[in-house]
């Protein structure tokens, strides 16, 4: 069992503070930036949350355009990546905001690929996306004001409950020929997700780019509609709205706060609505090469 994660830790994960930085810290001039969030894979309703936007921000100068993307097929992945490629020049930050929460099932549910779909979605789908974007990412940062480029990679509180001590993620049964429960394949993931954002930190730092691994909160979504409804009663006490989730994001795109020197994720990460915390303990272990004292499952992982 790995440790627990300590009650003031959970405590302030679960009931945060009010935000700090929000849409309103935002810079004001974003005129020729471009951004890309990983989210819908139905168009319907990629349209109607780009309408609803469009709706509330009616003196907004920004674009909003529609990508398909489905992180469960890795060829549609490289499609959308290239697509992506032929229709912009510069990309400023990354949120790879997408993922999903499994509910049971017997076998579990697999991608085109055959991975087990929650970590194929969140991390194998996820990374092979931003590895496509990674060159277009460090060409813009060679043009842009430092700390400004960056990646945003989406975790959960859960890293403190589901990371094996020391590892962050077993690599032994990353296939699950060993079973496990439906809600412990989404931990997993979402421990994975925190790896690769480490990880991806430590490689191309040297590039100006900012990789950022954040828990966003427990917030209102369809993340969980496939969840049993004892899972879905207990979610509904602790959940905020979604907004908050937003602000982290924001905080971890955008804040002055979050660079490349300051920022060092093998012993914190980001935590709602926008603040610094130190890992569990042991993590730390997870994060570090061998020869500086780790070890390197991160990069173990990520390879």
């Amino acid at each position: 069992m790995p440790p627990s994660t300590s009650f003031k830790s959970a405590w302030t994960q679960f009931f945060p503070p009010k935000p700090k930085f929000t849409d309103k810290d935002v810079p004001a001039d974003l005129q020729g930036k471009v951004y890309l969030v990983t989210a819908y894979r139905s168009e319907e309703k990629a349209t109607q949350a780009i309408a609803h936007i469009k709706k509330t921000a009616p003196k907004s100068k920004g674009a909003l355009a529609f990508l398909s993307l489905d992180l469960a097929d890795l060829t549609k992945v490289k499609a959308a990546a290239q697509g992506f490629v032929a229709q912009e020049s510069q990309l400023h930050v990354l949120f790879n905001n997408a993922g999903v929460m499994v509910g049971p099932a017997d076998p579990p549910l697999k991608t085109v690929q055959g991975y087990e779909l929650a970590l194929g979605v969140n991390c194998v789908g996820s990374f092979l996306f931003t590895k496509l974007l990674t060159p277009m990412l460090i060409a813009t940062a060679q043009s842009v004001p430092a700390d400004t480029v960056r990646v945003v990679w989406l975790s959960w509180f859960g890293l403190g409950q589901y990371a094996p001590e020391d590892h962050g993620i077993d690599l032994d049964n990353s296939d699950h020929h060993i079973p496990k429960p439906h809600v412990d394949r989404y931990g997993i993931s979402k421990c994975g997700d925190w790896l690769l954002g480490v990880e991806y930190a430590r490689r191309h730092k040297v590039d100006g780019i900012v990789s950022v691994p954040i828990n966003p909160g427990n917030v209102r979504t369809a993340l969980g509609r496939d969840q049993t409804m004892a899972l879905k009663i207990i979610a509904g006490v602790i959940v905020h709205p979604v907004i908050n989730g937003v602000y982290t994001q924001l905080f971890a795109a955008f804040s002055p706060e979050v660079t490349i020197e300051k920022s060092d994720w093998t012993t914190t990460w980001i935590i709602p609505w926008g603040r610094f915390a130190p890992l569990r303990p042991d993590l730390p272990k997870a994060t570090k090469l061998e020869e500086d004292g780790g070890n390197g499952n991160a990069q173990k992982f990520w390879e």
